[in-house]
């Protein structure tokens, strides 16, 4: 038996690895040098990536400043560190840099079925043709991100309840609001947009996300369940 084979990330159990780490826990489970192995993607001869980005984060005192601050030629002195190898860590670095010195995006946040329609009456007001489209919201209804479901024609479009919600699983929200036009001209809402709105609020109770409104945009005019009552 050869007690002494070198063992590689492959032969780790699979949530030691760190990619299928961050896979499974998330990238904050990972530590520094893990973080820096995936970069590197190999190790050495003698070390694996995580070995060699241990021993580059010691040589700088395990401070990342510090190592902000090597050269490409320095960190090719590390065996199993090429040119490549060094290009890679310095620009994820340098963009961890430029990062701290970008100004925080403030989040629009929707408080009211009018910031619903302020929001989406110069994307899809006066459109020939029907569109349904979704905001995805956080829990201090704040604007994740909007997806576009579906287009039709004149008269109606249709709904694929499971992707609004794989929609808002993908991106974490907690609240979800629909919202359509009518380009014929009456904000009412149809039968079969009342159908939708029912499906949808019954879906999303089970996967515990907040069905906020369901808003239908028509020239300057709007019409939202939420102020009816109707949500």
């Amino acid at each position: 038996m050869i007690k002494d084979k070198k063992l590689t990330i492959n032969n780790w159990a699979e949530e030691d690895r760190p990619r299928e780490k961050m896979l499974l826990k998330g990238v904050n489970s990972l530590s520094d040098a893990e973080l820096l192995a995936i970069l590197i993607a190999s190790g050495n001869r003698d070390e694996t990536a995580v070995e060699l980005s241990q021993r580059i984060l010691q040589y700088y005192e395990n401070n990342l400043n510090l190592l902000g601050k090597c050269t490409i030629k320095e960190l090719c002195d590390f065996k199993g560190i090429g040119d490549a190898k060094a290009i890679t860590i310095i620009a994820a670095l340098e963009l961890g840099r430029r990062r701290n010195q970008s100004s925080v995006i403030e989040r629009r946040q929707i408080l009211a079925s009018k910031d619903v329609y302020e929001y989406f009456h110069p994307l899809i007001g006066d459109l020939p043709h029907e569109e349904l489209w979704i905001i995805l919201l956080s829990q201090s209804n704040k604007i994740i991100n909007k997806r576009k479901i579906s287009q039709g024609g004149i008269a109606e479009t249709s709904a694929d309840i499971r992707l609004i919600l794989k929609y808002a699983l993908e991106d974490l929200a907690t609240g979800i609001i629909l919202c359509h036009n009518h380009p014929s001209g009456l904000e009412k809402p149809s039968s079969s947009d009342n159908a939708l709105t029912r499906k949808l609020q019954d879906s999303c109770k089970v996967m515990n996300i907040r069905f906020i409104d369901h808003v239908i945009i028509s020239d300057n005019k709007y019409y939202s369940y939420a102020d009816e009552g109707r949500i």
